[in-house]
Order: structure tokens, then sequence, then C-alpha cells
């Protein structure tokens, strides 16, 4: 097909409609689609080339599921390979010869699937990790299913034998499971109730916290800790439902499934209760401020990295580039309804004369994110309202922005300086 006859047929596929999102490929004489039109996780159809945008002769491929997300797709002339989520793990699937395979997927890691380069690749590229296996690429040869393992990410002095990760299921107040991501070093930390743990959050926007490799987690788990992500309502982990059941006039289920989760590892031994930590940033700081207000006793120590702790006054501040756009994801507090809600959890709005955890809060001064000016203010009505004599550490970096120090040694001072704040706190216990 011609370039400007694809331009025509795309277009007329793509045609605009409120919530709906669509994209979409062709190869040999037909379009591939994935969308979301009556799948609120997506479906593959194939359209025909003649009439791409007559619903009625599309052809279901994979259909819309309520357990399972559809994320992506490619095409291959020897078959469709597809990237899904199920149960919060991301895992790659093949239909080739009439039928479909599993690539590739495990409990508590990552997969990823290249795009294709050229239809008629002999290989289907893709990628896996998790919270202890550094990032490896395959190739997995469309013919026979053999593999072969192309790069691994190196990590000086690392040895992946030492270290183990899991998946856990914690139940949340409201009947939900929330699925969390362990790892630890089996000689430095086990489940009785004595090691220190730190549990990490974000949980908006359907942004997704997968499992990956960091080569500066090791420090903390050869350390003695074990490292927990929480993926809680708001993110996609578990599809669009439940992120829709952690925004807007849902929000709240957002910060309750983090408290459930603390008190599940604390209630299984997995953590102990007096060396629990908490991180988060930006969104995912909104979360440590309200954690810290509503259950400050659970935690011995917070990280809260360029916090959005004003969330109240900055959605009403409609000169701010990013709040009208931000509505969709906090709600409009020009409206009643929203603007009590909002304020109902607005860390800032919600200190009160009690004990907080220590705390580090940090900022950049040239965040066009979140405003130097929010964590700062939270900080001043901390000190001047906490009844607790513990550590709140106020860093504002200078020179960077809302992503952190740019450079490879700078990033490292940054975590470096939160982790020395778990470690001492712990050490002190």
């Amino acid at each position: 097909m011609g370039s400007r006859r694809c331009v025509i047929a795309v277009t007329r596929i793509a045609v605009p409609k409120a919530k709906v999102r669509l994209s979409a490929d062709h190869l040999r004489g037909r379009w591939i689609v994935r969308t979301n039109e009556g799948a609120p996780n997506f479906r593959l159809v194939q359209a025909p080339e003649s009439a791409p945008d007559d619903r009625r002769r599309w052809k279901t491929l994979v259909p819309g599921r309520e357990q399972a997300t559809l994320e992506g797709f490619a095409l291959f002339q020897r078959g469709i390979a597809i990237e899904e989520r199920v149960e919060a793990d991301r895992r790659v699937r093949l239909y080739s010869g009439g039928r479909w395979q599993t690539v590739a997927g495990a409990p508590a890691t990552t997969v990823s699937l290249d795009e294709p380069r050229d239809p008629r690749a002999a290989h289907l590229r893709f990628t896996i990790t998790s919270l202890v296996r550094p990032t490896e690429t395959w190739d997995h040869h469309l013919a026979s299913g053999a593999r072969t393992l192309r790069k691994r990410q190196p990590v000086p002095h690392y040895d992946a034998t030492l270290y183990r990760s899991e998946r856990f299921w914690a139940p949340a107040r409201d009947g939900a499971r929330v699925p969390v991501t362990l790892a630890w070093r089996p000689d430095r930390a086990r489940f009785d109730g004595q090691s220190p743990l730190l549990l990490i959050g974000y949980g908006a926007y359907g942004s997704s916290y997968d499992p990956t490799f960091s080569a500066n987690r090791p420090s903390l788990m050869d350390r003695g800790f074990i490292v927990a992500l929480a993926h809680v309502r708001g993110g996609a982990e578990l599809g669009e439902g439940w992120y829709e059941a952690g925004r807007l006039m849902h929000k709240w289920n957002t910060f309750h499934d983090f408290v459930d989760v603390a008190e599940a590892l604390v209630r299984q031994q997995r953590a102990a209760p007096d060396k629990l930590f908490a991180s988060g940033g930006s969104a995912g700081g909104l979360l440590m401020g309200v954690v810290a207000n509503v259950a400050p006793q659970r935690f011995a120590g917070i990280a809260a990295d360029v916090p959005f702790v004003d969330a109240l006054t900055t959605m009403l501040d409609e000169t701010i580039p990013l709040t009208v756009n931000e509505w969709t994801q906090w709600g409009d507090p020009r409206e009643k309804a929203a603007h009590d809600y909002i304020l109902s959890y607005s860390p800032y709005d919600n200190i009160r004369a009690q004990d907080y955890p220590a705390m580090l809060v940090t900022t950049g001064l040239w965040d066009s994110q979140v405003q130097y000016f929010e964590p700062v203010k939270y900080v001043a009505k901390l000190r001047a309202l906490k009844t607790d004599a513990n550590p709140l550490l106020l860093h504002v970096n200078m020179d960077a922005g809302h992503g952190g120090a740019s450079g490879r040694f700078e990033m490292l001072a940054e975590i470096a300086r939160e982790y020395a704040f778990f470690i001492d706190l712990a050490a002190r216990r």
C-alpha cells in the first residue's frame, strides 16, 4: 500500500472518540489494530485493507479480558507477538502456526517486547529483568523456538545468585488484593520479623511500577534490608480498572493500599515493626505525605522526593502550566465535591500536632512540575506543628529539576543520601 493510502487508512480507523485509544500496523494486506473500544484492557483485531474503519468487519484476534491487559504488539511474516500484563507481570506471547505460545514471563519479572525493525526478521527480540536480575536481551527464533542471549547488563561485582525476589499479595481493607514485589539477600535478611524493610510506592497516572533491576539497591540488601514495591491502586498493574480505582474520587484507595501493605508485611513478619521505612517521589511523594499524616506510627522513616504535597493550592492555580491537565487525575477543585475530596487528603492541609516519623524531604530549585516552594512550605509547617524530636531534613538541590541531579555521580550522591538516611535510622533501633 502506498504511503498516501496508508495515511488515509490510519486516519479512517483513528477517528477521534472520547476515551478511545488505538494503535495500528499494516502487513500483507491487512490492518492489525489494538484498541480499547469495548475492551477497557484493550483487544487486538484484524481489519480489512479495503475498509479498515468498518467495525462490523473487524475480526477479533485477542479479546478484551478483565484479568489481562494488552500493552503492545508486533507483526512478523511468521506471526504476531503481543506484550500483555497478567497478575501485575508483563509477558510476551507469540501467535504462529495457528496457536499461541508464551515466549517469556514469570512472577515478579518484567518482560518487554522490542519493536521489530523488519517484519521479515527470523527472530523476535525481548528483554527480561527483575529486582535482582540485570536486564537481558534475548532473541527467540520464530521457526524453531531456540533462544539466544544477546546481551546482559554488566554490573561489576554483582552476583545474582546471592539474591531472591518474589511476589506477595497483601489484603486491602476493602477486600482487594494488592501485589507487592519483594527482593532480599537470604544470608543477610529473613522473614522473621527482625529485618528492616524499605517500601516504595507511586500509584498515579496509570503508571505501573514494574520490578526492574537497579544496580543501587543491592547496597541496601547487602546491609540486611528487604526492598519492596507496593503496586497500589492508581497504577495499572492489574489493568485499567486498577488505575481508575485510584484516581479522582477514589484516590483514597491509593493511600489505604499502601498502609494496608505495610500492616501485612509486619503481620507476616516480612518486616520488623520498628524498622519499616517508606519512599516515594512526585505523586509518590504525595503518597508519602498522606501516609505520614494518617499512619505516622507505622513507619520509622519516610523519604519524600520532589513531593506533590500542596495538592489543593496547586490544583486551584490555573496559571501553573500543568494544573488544568492534572484535573483529569485529581479532580477540578472549582467543583465543591472535588475540592472537598482533595482537601481531605492534601498533605499540607492535613498536618496536625502529632508525632511524625523521621523524614527526609528533597526538591529542586528548577522543578517545573512540583515547584520547590511546595515541599519547602510543607517542611516549615511540619516543623511548627509536629510534637516529636525525630529528624526532619530538607534538601534543596539548587541546580536540579523534577528528575533530580543530572550526571552519573551527582545522581548517585542523591541516592546515597537517601540510603544513608535509612541505614542510619535502622542502626539506631
